[in-house]
């Protein structure tokens, strides 16, 4: 069954769904780890490249302040001495003790070059490797993290499509396709610029401060001394832009729930002139998006500008302090490893918004993955079936309802009126062409849903072939049943591609075939590439009449021994009626047919016709039996006569 807090999502605020959580939550990212296991090798290399990079940026300062030294003992400047006080690093002796014997032998000069051109190679050189290395890190990381969020996209869509018909009519398809897509991309820009980027950035700011506090006890803690101020200021910085982003998101969502409804309901936006209406509620809510980025955007500000004063600062104090306890190269040391220190923080803002969103796009992905599909596979393969019982239909006292009867209800009750289908038995012997004829809301289309295992019932069993739906696999299942709906899909691609449904079984004889057979070669061979010709979004380019047509040779080609056509007719003109009623017949030929239709002349020559009310089978028997018996269909049947005939007579008079 569908999980309860997607179904309580809907009935909220449909733009609260962008409500942000905390920025770490262990639990989830613990529950990420299986996509990202099959990578990680290349997450492991992303963490050791880390430590090669964070070398290499230490390296800089190190040569500049090695080059510093000599140039101000060359000139013999004033200041250059060395203070007395114990335990303080001098000079360039001190540098190489610090970082080792590899930088004496690096800086050192060789024959023909002077000191200032060899340091500056040997800058240029550091700085290309870093280049390189940082380059390959990023394109290592966001493939990575690339990777595995597919497999997770391809988990999402994959359970997605096996989730039961309740399901979607609970939750809007437009939320659905953000799981799939935006909030993946929020799980894999985590991977890119969130998580590793934070965790990259805490072990550097570490290792900066253990260098300098190294280098200079005693000026590390004069430099370091405005870092709790700034943690404090991070904090409140937290507080106030986790509802500033929340407030960002919501906008944005109403924005597009508002574009979306207008686009799609443009025909009636235009018919009845709301185009101006429209564009003033358009105005409202893009100036409260404005509005809520501009408190965005002063928050981020503040937290940037309190940087930089930081930064100018602990700068002051480098040189105000640094003159009395250290030389000029560890001096500059301290100045270019606490910008590098700082600059981490001035993107805090970008990468705490990236990991709420993330977190919260996870807790989201997992609410649909956590939601167990209602109608599952048995765990064995279908039961074979006898060819005496191949095309069987059967239900035996079938009840269903939508709503989950039993546990939401507090147990079973025959009188209450949220039963679809109430105590339903019929049969239909292979071969038998049967209709199902009642009112709207009767069950009529229900049954399809049941037959083809849409819907699990509630009380009862449905056979085919003998064999209850259940104990079959549903593609199993769904292989020997061939339906025609009301509704017809058309896929984008091309017009075959749309018959054959991809199989590839079914080569271009077969599609041919099919819809000559249904009279939907004319037509098709009419159209500006024939059967290659491109279906627009929801078959836009084809009428109502042609989209259904295709259905039928869609029907045909796959080639079941059950035939469903739920108002297969229903949208097809008179003078298209003919030609398609001879589809029908050729359609039914050697299959077990169920139609569903509301337009009883199109059924009359089937074998039995089996009429609901209430959910109820109350009268079954053939065309001119039910006529004869004065019953509910002899009541329906003159209705429609009526209607029709006062309908012939309306044309003839226009």
């Amino acid at each position: 069954m569908s999980s309860g807090s997607d179904l309580e999502e809907v009935e909220a605020d449909p733009h609260e769904e962008e409500e942000l959580g905390r920025a770490y939550d262990g639990r989830l990212l613990l529950r990420l780890w299986p996509y990202i296991r099959p990578y990680r090798a290349q997450v492991f290399a992303t963490i050791l490249i880390v430590f090669p990079m964070f070398a290499l940026e230490l390296a800089p300062a190190a040569v500049v302040a090695v080059g510093l030294n000599q140039i101000l003992e060359a000139h013999d400047l004033p200041g250059v001495e060395a203070p007395a006080e114990e335990g303080v690093r001098r000079g360039n002796a001190e540098l190489i003790e610090f970082f080792g014997p590899t930088l004496e032998v690096v800086t050192e000069a060789p024959a023909g070059f002077s000191s200032e051109i060899w340091l500056g190679l040997i800058f240029l050189v550091v700085t290309a490797l870093l280049t390189g290395l940082t380059y390959g890190h990023q394109i290592l990381m966001a493939t990575t993290g690339q990777n595995a969020m597919r497999d997770l996209r391809r988990h999402v869509f994959e359970h997605i499509s096996r989730l039961q018909m309740n399901y979607f009519d609970s939750i809007p398809v437009g939320r659905l396709v953000t799981r799939a897509t935006n909030d993946v991309e929020n799980v894999t820009e985590m991977f890119s610029q969130g998580l590793v980027a934070l965790v990259t950035d805490v072990f550097k700011m570490a290792g900066y401060a253990v260098v300098l506090f190294m280098l200079s006890p005693k000026l590390a803690m004069w430099t370091f001394a405005i870092v709790p101020l700034l943690a404090f200021a991070a904090v409140i910085f937290r507080l106030k832009v986790r509802e500033a982003f929340r407030s960002v998101r919501v906008k944005i969502a109403r924005i597009n729930t508002h574009i979306q409804e207008t686009v799609t309901g443009m025909k009636v936006v235009q018919l009845f002139t709301r185009e101006q209406r429209n564009l003033a509620d358009f105005d409202r809510m893009n100036a409260e998006h404005r509005d809520a980025w501009h408190q965005s955007i002063k928050y981020d500000a503040l937290l940037f500008a309190t940087i930089e004063i930081a930064t100018g600062i602990t700068m002051a104090i480098i040189i105000a302090v640094g003159t009395g306890v250290a030389e000029a190269g560890i001096i500059y040391i301290f100045i270019d490893y606490m910008q590098r220190f700082f600059m981490p923080l001035r993107d805090l803002s970008a990468k705490y918004s990236v990991m709420q969103s993330a977190m919260a796009s996870s807790e989201r992905i997992f609410e649909v993955l956590d939601t167990e599909p209602g109608v599952a596979d048995p765990p064995v393969e279908s039961p074979a079936i006898s060819n005496e019982n191949r095309g069987r239909v059967e239900f035996k006292n079938v009840w269903f309802s939508y709503f989950n009867m039993d546990e939401s209800r507090g147990g079973f009750d025959e009188n209450d009126p949220n039963w679809i289908l109430r105590d339903v038995s019929f049969v239909v012997e292979p071969g038998e062409k049967v209709a199902f004829v009642g009112a709207t809301g009767a069950g009529k289309t229900t049954v399809i849903k049941l037959l083809t295992r849409l819907y699990d019932v509630n009380r009862g069993v449905v056979l085919v072939d003998g064999i209850d739906v259940r104990e079959m696999l549903q593609q199993d299942l769904r292989h020997r049943i061939a339906s025609v709906l009301q509704d017809v899909f058309l896929f984008s691609g091309s017009v075959a591609r749309n018959i054959a449904l991809g199989r590839d079984d079914l080569d271009e004889v077969a599609v041919h075939r099919a819809a000559k057979a249904v009279e939907a070669h004319a037509f098709i061979d009419r159209l500006p590439e024939g059967y290659d010709t491109e279906v627009h979004e929801r078959g836009s380019n084809f009428s109502t009449g042609q989209r259904q047509i295709l259905s039928f040779a869609r029907a045909l080609a796959h080639g079941a021994h059950i035939l469903v056509l739920d108002e297969a007719t229903s949208a097809i003109d008179t003078e298209t009626e003919a030609a398609i009623q001879r589809g029908i017949h050729v359609l039914m030929e050697g299959k077990t047919a169920i139609a569903i239709a509301h337009r009883l002349s199109t059924i009359r020559d089937v074998d039995r016709i089996n009429v609901l009310k209430g959910g109820r089978l109350v009268e079954s028997g053939s065309h001119a039996t039910l006529v004869a018996a004065e019953g509910h269909y002899a009541r329906l049947y003159r209705l429609q006569s009526q209607a029709s005939a006062i309908a012939d007579v309306v044309a003839e008079r226009a």
